[in-house]
C-alpha cells in the first residue's frame, strides 16, 4: 500500500485516492485544483497555507489505511 508524504505534489496524492482531494480542502488547502499543484510538493504548499503538514500527512495516511 502506498503512503503520502510531505515531498509528493497534488498530483501524486490525487492519484492514489480522488476523495484525498476533499481532506486537504477541508484542510485549507484550497490550491487542489490549480496549476501549480503538479509542481508543488504538500510540504511547500502547506507552507504556503499555513498548514501543518506532519498533521496533514498523517490525516492523509489515515484515510488510505482505512480503505
Amino acid at each position: 500500500m502506498s503512503q503520502v508524504t510531505k515531498d509528493m505534489n497534488m498530483g501524486d496524492i490525487l492519484a492514489l485516492d480522488r476523495e484525498m482531494g476533499d481532506i486537504l480542502v477541508e484542510a485549507g488547502m484550497h490550491c487542489v485544483g490549480c496549476p501549480a499543484h503538479a509542481f508543488e510538493s504538500l510540504e511547500e504548499a502547506s507552507m504556503v497555507h499555513g498548514i501543518d503538514c506532519d498533521a496533514l500527512v498523517s490525516k492523509l495516511n489515515d484515510f488510505l489505511e482505512k480503505r
